[in-house]
C-alpha cells in the first residue's frame, strides 16, 4: 500500500488508525479546563507550537535551531531563507520526537517563497493528512488554516488543478469544529469538480467522509458505495462504509464492510480494533 494516512472519518469507529504516513504525527493536545474552546482555538499560533518544541530541545539543538532561525541576514535573501526554512523542517522532522508540526510549518514557509503548485500542494497536504483525526479544537483550526492557505496559493497558480480543490474543500470538512456551515462550504467546493466529473474517486471519496462529518449518512453510503465500486481494494472507503452504515442504523451492511475491511489489511492493530468493534454490534 502506498503511503498514506486512514482514518475513519467519524469518532465512533476506529480514530487511532492513523498510519503509514508519519505515523500518529500528531499527538492531541491534553484537554485542560480553561476558556471556551473556540477563544482558545483562535489563541495558537506557531510560536506557541516552537515554544513548546523548544522547550524539549537540548542546549546544542536549541542553539543550532536558533542559528538557523537568523541566519539570513543579507544577499539572497529568498533563495537562503529557502534554503533555512527546508533545514528546519529536517531538523523538526527527522531530529525531534513529535516535531510534525514544527516540520510542516517550515515546509510550506519555504513553499510560500519559493510559490510553485508542487511545492504549495505538497506541502498542504502535509497538513491536511494529519488534521483528520485531530480532537484537539485549537490544533484543528490551526492546521486547517495553515492547509487552506496553502491550496489557495496553488488555486491561483492553476485553477484548473481539481486535486487542489478537493484538497481546499477538505480543509473545511476536517478543519470545522462542529460549525455546519464549515463543512457544506468544503462539501460544495468539491461538488464543483464532481459536476464536471463524476468519476473523481478522490472526489467522491472526500464527499462520502464529508458526509459522515455532516451527519448525512445515507449520501454518505451513496458516496462510498461509488469509490468501493471502482476500486474494491480502498482500505479507507470500505472502513468509512462500515461507519456510514453503523451511522444509519444498518448494523449487518456495516457488519459486512468492517469484515471486508479485515480482509484488505496485514495492519494487527487495525484488524484487532475492528475485531472490537465487530464484537461491539453483536
Amino acid at each position: 500500500m502506498n503511503k498514506q494516512q486512514i482514518i475513519v472519518a467519524g469518532s465512533g469507529v476506529i480514530i487511532l488508525v492513523v498510519f503509514y504516513f508519519f505515523g500518529n504525527t500528531v499527538p492531541p493536545l491534553k484537554k485542560t479546563a480553561g476558556p471556551d474552546t473556540s477563544t482558545t482555538a483562535q489563541s495558537l499560533d506557531i510560536k506557541t507550537i516552537l515554544d513548546a518544541g523548544k522547550a524539549k530541545l537540548s542546549p546544542a539543538r536549541l542553539a543550532y535551531v536558533n542559528r538557523l532561525e537568523h541566519a539570513v541576514i543579507r544577499g539572497d535573501i529568498k533563495n537562503q531563507q529557502i534554503e533555512a526554512d527546508r533545514q528546519l523542517a529536517g531538523f523538526w522532522k527527522d531530529s525531534v520526537e513529535n516535531g510534525f508540526l514544527a516540520s510542516a510549518y517550515y515546509t510550506g514557509e519555504a513553499a510560500k517563497l519559493e510559490n510553485s503548485e508542487k511545492s504549495l500542494t505538497f506541502a498542504a497536504q502535509l497538513f491536511l493528512n494529519n488534521l483528520r483525526g485531530q480532537v484537539n479544537p485549537a490544533l484543528k483550526i490551526w492546521m486547517a488554516n495553515q492547509s487552506r492557505d496553502l491550496f489557495e496559493r496553488a488555486e491561483q497558480l492553476n485553477p484548473n488543478n481539481d486535486s487542489t480543490k478537493i484538497g481546499l474543500g477538505a480543509t473545511y470538512i476536517f478543519g470545522s469544529t462542529g460549525e455546519p456551515q464549515d463543512v457544506m462550504k468544503g462539501i460544495q467546493k468539491i461538488l464543483e469538480v464532481t459536476r464536471r466529473d463524476s468519476l473523481n474517486m478522490y472526489a467522491q471519496l472526500m464527499l462520502g467522509l464529508g458526509g459522515i462529518e455532516s451527519g448525512q449518512y445515507d449520501k454518505a453510503v451513496g458516496r462510498l458505495l461509488k469509490v468501493v465500486h471502482y476500486d474494491p481494494g480502498n482500505l479507507e472507503a470500505v472502513l468509512n462504509l462500515g461507519e456510514a452504515y453503523e451511522r444509519t442504523g444498518d448494523l449487518d451492511s456495516a457488519k459486512k464492510w468492517y469484515t471486508t475491511a479485515k480482509k484488505l489489511t496485514n495492519n494487527q492493530e487495525l484488524i484487532g480494533a475492528i475485531d472490537e468493534r465487530l464484537g461491539s454490534l453483536k
